[in-house]
């Protein structure tokens, strides 16, 4: 079985003043987390899907699912105060009714810009690693740098890359990651690709494209836009 947790628990302050958290933001017409569950919707190999949601929209993310026919849509959860209690959440409901070696996708609600064979080649991945994580090359040179601000390493453009979504493990592995981190009272991982390395588990790497954007604050919105945009443009004029 393969299943998707698809998180979009967040408001987005970083999005500025608005009341509507950015997953819920429409592009023509449309909103964001619907562009993304479509992709999912679509994807044959997809059995599954669990999306973990603000609380306050709960009864909106389910008329979604309803007005678009997302039918793979098959839990609705409330997230929780960081995107690690979100993940869990979900993780949580699909541990109650999906055996331990089913493989999920762990995706961003607001990070549209993917494909069916990135999904695909996720779940390929999984099933011959055990880990998927997708990755796109860096383009720009990585340094470290302390708490002061000096720079401490200056990473080989060569060997590094920039870590995105999917990431993608099997169901028992990324439940006991996330029970572990429970129960030391971590929820501070900045996604699940460093949860599991924390505790242990071998990562490997899916390549994606750079487009593979997470819109975190007002220029990633337009910057999306403009790639549907082009995307459209595209299919109308063959370019």
């Amino acid at each position: 079985m393969n299943a998707a947790v698809i998180f979009a628990g967040g408001v987005g302050v970083r999005m500025g003043r608005g009341t509507t958290p950015k997953q819920f933001l429409s592009i023509y017409g449309k909103p964001i987390i619907v562009y993304t569950l479509e992709v999912f919707e679509a994807c044959g190999e997809i059995d599954a899907v669990c999306v973990s949601c603000v609380s306050s929209h709960l009864s909106y993310m389910q008329s979604l699912c309803d007005k678009y026919q997302l039918r793979k849509v098959k839990w609705i959860v409330p997230g929780g105060e960081t995107g690690q209690l979100s993940i869990y959440n979900g993780i949580q409901k699909l541990h109650e009714t999906c055996p331990p070696d089913t493989v999920v996708l762990i995706h961003d609600g607001v990070r549209p810009l993917i494909d069916e064979a990135l999904l695909r080649n996720n779940i390929a991945a999984v099933k011959a690693y055990g880990s998927a994580v997708s990755c796109a090359g860096a383009v720009e040179t990585h340094v470290r740098l302390d708490q002061d601000g000096a720079i401490t390493d200056v990473e080989a453009r060569r060997e590094s890359a920039v870590a995105k979504a999917p990431q993608s493990f099997r169901l028992g592995d990324i439940y006991d990651a996330h029970r572990k981190a429970m129960a030391a009272q971590r929820d501070d991982f900045i996604d699940s690709a460093s949860l599991m390395r924390y505790y242990g588990y071998q990562l490997h790497a899916v390549p994606c494209g750079r487009d593979n954007i997470k819109i975190t604050e007002p220029a990633d919105y337009f910057i999306v836009k403009s790639i549907i945009d082009a995307r459209q443009d595209s299919q109308v004029f063959g370019v």
